[in-house]
């Protein structure tokens, strides 16, 4: 099927033309044949690389050129991010493309003056519940990833989302993006849409086993010549040789960072001198981002040509990683699944070094069919690989069959919604009566009807669950204790603040119970609630944090029992990570902290960032109830920000300094804004270079400017503090 021949404007299909598209594939075809660009509703689910974003851009543009609007959803921030780089190229069609994943109490009402808004899922659901004007605009939904219904943590959340934006807009075209799975038609079914289902790819996938030096595929046995001891680093040569990228998958980040030091000094062999020149330039790069040991160790990997991706990393690593891998400068990224995940970062050869997983119930247990294929699905650049093969390593020939049958020829699994639980319900149920959708337990049934687990289970069991969560919702007064379901003001509040309500109790609770409210004492409470991620305790981490505890008991609200071996080990996660947020915001530096709790420099500001949200939702808590702590929380949340301690906070209300150039700054003697509008450049330059000085002067300008901009009364509501109030809601 022709571009030209599609029922678009003419713009939209010379835009595809100018950019070499000139035909359809065979599953974009199936989809317009379906109904795509006539408005009908439409799950695609087919390989990755076969051209499931062009099918979400076409219904996009077909409807925005008609007066309408679309939403783009993701799972992840990165691939919100690729997928507005992406999209912003139609500018040039007038087409104005927005991206929404920051705080989730604003209604960012600004972003509907675009055609193209792209959020995460829980952004969406923010966005839902703070009652933004411009969702009733929406009439295009793309869902990317929609298989992710079946996860745990993000599924209930993307469920109720859609059943939402379906009740809300009845009329709008929802387009569901899919890898394969095994019950396609069940969840196209729940969506009242189209299904096209194909295996095709635009690069053929051969998909093997390598055993005894041999890869196995269909049909196909190619031998891999012996070059080193290891044999996924010779697999990794065997593809460089013959002008090809690889991937290779890990099962943790220790082993991922290992296997790419490992294949270091090969792959440093097959470089050229202009290679080792432009890879020394991005290594720089990320020295430049980072001063950790892991960052160090990355930028001896990347002069080499390898590297290794996971979640310790900060973004702006991973960004260099992912761009020296797509230019082809850097041949091989060993990675965690998450790589897998969505991010466009096809290569010649994947790499499936260990298809186990640990999980803390059952140990190492093989990972599902529909994570392989998803890693799998990596291989073959399309218009730039004749082919892609991806490879699983066995060890002996018992383990060479089981891969076979359990992996290359087995099919996905089925997904299953995982919203029937109270800890998934409780905070829908809440936002689903804030937001009117629900008045009565009947309406909320009705509501609650029209999801996936309801279409899957025929509500079994979700009655007694949706019980349990008015009843905690009432004990907690977020809802009236009537018969009809009311939300209090704390109720809706708390579904505003996209907090879960279990969160806002504790919180509540603890800023009840406090004999006093230092630091120590917020922190832990930010780390007690569920919505906190914890850090993993270390067997010898017991020890140092059992004495701490024992040492500031009193700073905390209250300290489990010992004997209580499940609830003490939780509450000493707990610590920990409250102790790791106590050393960010005495400016501890990454490096100190990575090694002290054995965690990587992005979890470090994963964790601040959840921190930071926590916090503010304290202080807002506290201020609506008139209760301890809303100023401590405050100016906890702005030190959580920058990792400062409180002195610095004047100073870091400039752009462009950050915690480490503030400290130099206030030990050199400037002390706030006005003291630096009145220094000396070339001393302000000797301190910190002299880009950054002219950048901090252009700021500042003159002493007296800066006596009227920064007066006290203003730099509360300061608004780089992110601080927010009741009355923005």
């Amino acid at each position: 099927m022709k571009i030209e021949s599609l029922d678009l404007p003419d713009e939209v299909k010379q835009f595809y033309l100018n950019s070499g598209i000139l035909e359809l594939y065979p599953p974009q075809a199936e989809a317009v044949e379906k109904g795509l660009l006539e408005g009908r509703n439409l799950l695609a689910a087919i390989p990755t690389a076969s051209g499931k974003t062009l099918l979400a851009e076409l219904a996009m543009l077909k409807s925005i050129r008609a007066g309408g609007k679309a939403l783009y959803i993701v799972p992840l921030r990165a691939l919100a991010s690729e997928k507005f780089r992406r999209f912003r190229e139609f500018s040039e069609l007038g087409i104005k493309v927005g991206i929404s994943t920051g705080d989730y109490d604003l209604r960012d009402e600004g972003l509907g003056i675009n055609d193209i808004i792209v959020a995460t899922s829980e952004k969406t659901d923010s966005l839902l519940r703070n009652e933004t004007a411009w969702m009733q605009e929406i009439s295009v939904v793309v869902a990317d990833e929609v298989h992710l219904i079946d996860s745990p943590d993000r599924g209930p959340t993307l469920e109720v989302t859609l059943t939402k934006l379906r009740k809300m807009n009845p009329s709008c075209q929802i387009l569901a993006l899919s890898a394969t799975v095994g019950n396609a038609d069940e969840l196209a079914a729940w969506l009242g849409a189209n299904l096209v289902v194909s295996e095709w790819r635009p690069t053929e996938l051969q998909e093997g086993v390598l055993f005894n030096r041999t890869f196995y595929c269909k049909g196909k046995e190619t031998p891999i010549e012996r070059s080193t001891k290891d044999e996924a680093v010779n697999l990794v040569l065997d593809t460089l040789k013959k002008g090809g990228q690889c991937l290779v998958f890990e099962s943790s980040r220790k082993n991922c960072m290992a296997f790419a030091k490992k294949a270091a000094s090969a792959v440093k062999k097959t470089l050229s001198a202009e290679d080792r020149e432009v890879l020394t330039a991005i290594a720089g790069k990320i020295l430049e981002n980072s001063e950790t040991d892991t960052s160090t160790t990355l930028a001896t990997c990347v002069r080499s040509g390898t590297a290794f991706h996971h979640a310790g990393l900060t973004t702006p690593l991973r960004e260099l990683v992912e761009d020296g891998f797509r230019t082809g400068k850097i041949r091989l990224i060993s990675s965690t699944p998450t790589l897998a995940a969505g991010l466009n970062l096809p290569a010649r050869r994947v790499i499936i070094r260990s298809y186990r997983r640990y999980s803390s119930e059952s140990g190492m247990q093989p990972i599902p069919v529909l994570e392989y294929k998803q890693m799998a699905g990596r291989a073959g650049r399309p218009r730039l690989d004749p082919y892609g093969e991806s490879v699983l390593v066995a060890k002996s020939y018992e383990e060479f069959v089981f891969l076979f049958e359990k992996y290359i020829e087995a099919e996905a699994e089925d997904i299953w919604s995982k919203l029937g639980t109270e800890n998934a319900l409780r905070t829908h149920v809440l936002s689903t009566i804030s937001n009117g959708f629900a008045r009565t337990r009947e309406e909320l049934m009705d509501f609650l009807e029209a999801t996936f687990f309801a279409f899957q289970y025929s509500n079994f069991g979700l009655s007694t669950v949706v019980d349990e969560c008015l009843n905690f919702l009432r004990q907690e007064e977020m809802l009236e204790k009537t018969e009809a379901l009311i939300p209090t003001n704390f109720g809706k509040l708390v579904s505003r603040l996209y907090i879960d309500p279990l969160s806002a109790a504790r919180i509540v609770k603890g800023l009840k119970e406090a004999k006093s409210l230092s630091e120590l004492t917020l922190l832990h409470l930010v780390c007690s609630t569920p919505d906190m991620r914890l850090l993993y305790m270390r067997n010898h981490d017991y020890q140092g944090i059992n004495d701490y505890v024992m040492a500031h008991a009193s700073e905390f609200v209250k300290v489990p029992s010992p004997f209580n071996i499940t609830e003490y080990e939780w509450f000493l996660a707990e610590v920990k990570t409250s102790l790791l947020l106590v050393d960010w915001i005495h400016e501890k530096t990454e490096n100190e902290i990575c090694l002290k709790f054995g965690t990587g420099e992005g979890d470090i500001h994963a964790i601040a960032d959840i921190a930071e949200w926590i916090i503010h939702v304290t202080a807002q808590l506290a201020r609506l109830l008139d209760l301890k702590g809303a100023k401590e929380a405050t100016e906890l949340e702005k030190r959580i920000h920058y990792g400062a301690g409180p002195e610095l906070m004047n100073l870091l209300d400039i752009r462009g300094i950050g915690r480490v150039r503030a400290r130099k700054l206030y030990e050199a003697g400037f002390r706030s804004i006005s003291e630096l509008a009145g220094a000396d450049p070339e001393k302000i330059a000797a301190l910190l270079g002299p880009k950054i000085a002219d950048r901090i002067f252009k700021q500042v300008g003159s002493k007296e400017e800066i006596n009227k901009i920064f007066e006290p009364e203003s730099l509360e509501r300061s608004p780089s503090s992110g601080q927010k109030t009741i009355s923005d809601f």
